[in-house]
């Protein structure tokens, strides 16, 4: 049976090494970031430890026997509940695989914290990390180099442009609009328009800066994956 001082120390330590993932996650401004990444290692690693030690009482008794590794396996499952929910479709572009499968390993870091395996626990952690923000770099030079599908918001005077004129310039750099929508903006001859495209890192790019210099447009940007 764990000492008091023990069982503490489990949970302090699943939820420093779920913070350190989480505030790498809370940095891209995620909504499952540092509380949510902190709360499900400490949880994953309480629920080991109940599941270890919590029903040493009655192991001695007849006909009784424990499996800890059967509560460990329905926290690996029911984690996949709790993923899902930061991974979001919006016009045809998918975000939030990455912070899901962060849930997924730290809820992994927190079981093997509550079950003593330390090293283990700690070497996970600063693996993950390498992998979230060592990695960052070399998955953006990839990307740049492949067309990917992207959004775009456009706000302009419709007084002086118009989404025809808006699009017809994005098709002459190369990028291929997949949908277009136009909402209305702060002001009555304000305008946005949506645009989901695909394109590579550096069409997009100069597109942008050649629509900034168009009368009328006022302002151009990528929305946040």
């Amino acid at each position: 049976m764990l000492s008091p001082s023990h069982f503490i120390a489990r949970l302090v330590l699943a939820a420093l090494l779920g913070s350190l993932i989480g505030l790498e996650r809370e940095r891209l401004q995620w909504v499952a970031g540092l509380r949510t990444h902190m709360l499900v290692c400490v949880g994953a690693s309480l629920i080991m430890i109940v599941s270890s030690f919590g029903f040493a009482d009655i192991l001695g008794h007849p006909n009784v026997t424990l499996d800890p590794s059967r509560v460990a396996a329905q926290v690996v499952s029911g984690i996949g509940f709790l993923g899902a929910g930061t991974i979001l479709l919006r016009r045809e572009v998918i975000r939030g695989l990455t912070t899901a499968a962060s849930l997924w390993t730290v809820a992994a870091i927190g079981l093997a914290v509550g079950g003593g395996l330390y090293t283990g626990a700690v070497a996970a952690t600063v693996l993950i990390l390498g992998i979230l923000a060592g990695l960052k770099p070399l998955e953006r030079r990839f990307a740049a180099r492949r067309p990917q599908v992207r959004s775009v918001v456009v706000r302009f005077d419709a007084r002086t442009t118009s989404p025809a004129a808006i699009e017809a310039i994005m098709a002459q750099g190369g990028v291929t609009i997949r949908h277009a929508e136009t909402t209305a903006g702060g002001e009555p001859s304000q305008k946005e328009l949506h645009l989901l495209t695909r394109a590579t890192a550096d069409e997009i790019s100069e597109a942008m800066e050649y629509l900034e210099t168009l009368p009328g447009v006022e302002h151009v940007e990528i929305e946040n994956s």
